[in-house]
């Protein structure tokens, strides 16, 4: 039996270049692995099953039976697995959660059938699930091109503390295309920000909040009604700069001090509000 860590993700820097013809954007974005995590079991079977803590998400249209399914057809494997899923990260918050399980499963049950595949091999069949799962496959601190999956790897991120604040929002079905759809030309920008960034990282491995940047802001405070309102706690909380993580609603704020990020926390707890302090996880912390 396997038992590996998903790790969710946060997008530091998200831009948005243009749309492409073939309806999807083109996107330029740094993300960083970081310690909030689904726990996965795979087991061999004789086919793919999967038992998971939240009943809804047995369902075909959960990520890792269709990566499941997905290396099966790839490599015309016969057998199978049972697969745990012991859900931790939150559920349609922007954090990857889903593409995560994904990537693990694929670099788990090719371990696990002794297939073979190189990550570059993975990689191919993980951009046929989803944009983020690439990114998955790696983890650390990567450049995000193309829809997503074409990376380059870069520097890890010195240790940094992330403070996530959760809304009370309901979940929205198919989030992240509608805030594509609602995303203007006037929006895209030419990549300058993941440069600054990009730049920075290289040479300090770190990245100023200054420089943090989403262009799903442009429209999420119109995409998610009442989102404002927990912008203001987290600003009553002290922080200064509040980034939406991926497609949201879930925010939030960096420091790089433990300290510091557990102050804010504690003043988000005290106004009642869903939070959690987290760190940054480098490559090398994860073991696929």
């Amino acid at each position: 039996m396997l038992t590996l860590k998903a790790f969710a993700k946060i997008n530091l820097v998200l831009e948005a270049l243009g749309k492409r013809s073939d309806g999807y954007h083109d996107i330029a974005s740094i993300m960083q692995t970081v310690d909030m995590f689904d726990i996965l079991t795979f087991e061999l079977a004789e086919e793919i099953r999967l038992t998971c803590t939240v009943p809804g998400l047995r369902a075909d249209t959960n990520m890792v039976l269709k990566a499941g399914k997905a290396l099966k057809t790839a490599t015309d494997y016969k057998g199978g697995a049972v697969i745990g899923l012991e859900k931790h990260i939150h559920r349609g918050a922007g954090l990857g959660g889903g593409s995560s399980d994904a990537a693990v499963t694929l670099t788990a049950l090719n371990r696990l059938w002794g297939l073979g595949l190189t990550a570059e091999d993975l990689c191919s069949i993980g951009a046929g699930l989803g944009s983020d799962v690439p990114f998955f496959i790696y983890g650390g601190t990567c450049l995000a091109e193309g829809r997503g999956e074409k990376l380059t790897r870069l520097p890890d991120l010195e240790q940094a503390w992330f403070i996530l604040l959760r809304p009370d929002i309901p979940a929205q079905p198919a989030k992240t295309a509608r805030l594509y759809a609602m995303l203007r030309p006037e929006h895209f920008t030419t990549g300058e920000p993941v440069s600054k960034a990009r730049q920075l990282l290289l040479k300090e491995r770190s990245i100023r909040p200054g420089l943090l940047y989403n262009v799903f802001e442009k429209v999420a405070f119109e995409a998610f009604p009442g989102l404002d309102k927990y912008r203001d706690k987290f600003k009553s909380a002290g922080a200064d700069e509040i980034h939406l993580a991926g497609s949201g609603p879930v925010l939030f704020t960096t420091r790089s001090e433990k300290g510091e990020a557990m102050a804010i926390q504690e003043k988000l707890v005290a106004q009642g509000a869903d939070s959690c302090v987290i760190s940054s996880v480098k490559s090398q912390q994860i073991e696929y």
